[in-house]
């Protein structure tokens, strides 16, 4: 009755929770939504006993307007997740079709496409845990249909440089799809990076994927949006699941693009935090909302646990999301204690 392969398939691991604790496991924002979010997600709510409107015509208006693009061009999803599964639907049809990604790097990828049937291709990160395009690009074969770049990467908060992606696309078939997954986009804090909305002009099977997760503060509305070619968002758009952003959800992210401008300027504290944190716990260089500690145990991630602090633990290291500088403080108060241990 059921598909034998998916006995196979691993399991998405969600950031620990506690009651009481300091979950620093998800790389969430400790800001809520603005009360202009808030409130235009409450009217929304009184709209529930209908559908929302399946096009999501207004939000993807406004997703256009912001990246000066037609909105033929954008899509959304239920979270930036479910739009990188719908790019393995649309260009794999069969167990043979790959999907280079970066590894370790978004756990989701290997899980969409094993769900869709196709074949996973995980390229180590480098030794300095950044992408490695020059290998990703090094495996692509005839049977290539996609590939992921996380950037800045997930777990690492590494970034790849212009110069790399530039001297990456040229080496990858115009007619395999590159998905440039920006989910901590908002955390960049340097130019010599590549910028998806700067640069799908200029490629024909570039795409870029963003979120209302974490910046924006949207991440239990399960709102994300995917841009690049027609073509592309066309498709995404026909294997979407009908009505998957909901009305509040909708709602929310509107409201959130109307105020972004104040919800963006509360990434400084997150950047200030960032660097603060990495230099006291002795991380590397990060370009997301978290700090990346190669090498750390999960005795590390334990005794910070047993201080009721919650980090995400990886076999390469621990991942913890920085937040504001109460949490900070006391994230560093126990790294102290445990350092003396």
């Amino acid at each position: 009755m059921i598909r034998a392969d998916l006995t196979a398939l691993p399991d998405y691991v969600p950031g620990t929770r506690a009651e009481g604790a300091l979950k620093l496991s998800s790389n969430e924002t400790a800001y809520q939504p603005l009360p202009s979010v808030v409130l235009a997600m409450q009217a929304a709510a009184t709209t529930t006993h209908r559908y929302p409107d399946m096009t999501s015509s207004v939000l993807i208006d406004a997703l256009a307007s912001r990246l000066n693009l037609p909105s033929e061009q954008v899509a959304v999803g239920c979270g930036s997740s479910a739009l990188c599964q719908q790019l393995v639907q649309i260009t794999c049809a069969n167990a043979s079709d790959e999907v280079i990604f970066p590894w370790r790097s978004f756990e989701g990828y290997p899980i969409f496409v094993q769900v869709a049937g196709a074949t996973p291709v995980a390229i180590p990160l480098s030794e300095d845990h950044r992408v490695d395009l020059a290998a990703m690009a090094a495996a692509v074969t005839p049977n290539t249909r996609l590939i992921f770049v996380c950037n800045p990467n997930n777990p690492t908060g590494t970034i790849v440089s212009k110069a790399e992606f530039q001297e990456f696309m040229a080496a990858v078939p115009s007619n395999i799809i590159v998905a440039l997954d920006e989910a901590y986009f908002e955390y960049l804090r340097t130019e010599d990076t590549p910028l998806a909305h700067e640069l799908i002009h200029s490629y024909e099977n570039l795409v870029g994927l963003r979120t209302f997760s974490k910046a924006f503060a949207l991440a239990g509305a399960r709102v994300g949006y995917a841009f690049g070619p027609a073509p592309i968002i066309s498709a995404l758009q026909k294997v979407a699941i009908p009505f998957a952003v909901n009305s509040v959800a909708q709602a929310g992210a509107v409201a959130s693009l109307h105020a972004a401008d104040a919800i963006l300027a509360r990434t400084n504290e997150v950047v200030f935090e960032r660097e603060r944190v990495a230099a006291t716990l002795k991380t590397i260089e990060s370009q997301a909302n978290f700090v990346w500690i190669p090498g750390a145990s999960a005795e590390t991630a334990q005794l910070l646990a047993d201080r009721n602090i919650l980090v995400r633990c990886f076999p390469e290291g621990i991942r913890i999301t920085v937040t504001n500088p109460s949490e900070m403080d006391r994230l560093i108060e126990a790294w102290k204690a445990i350092s003396d241990h």
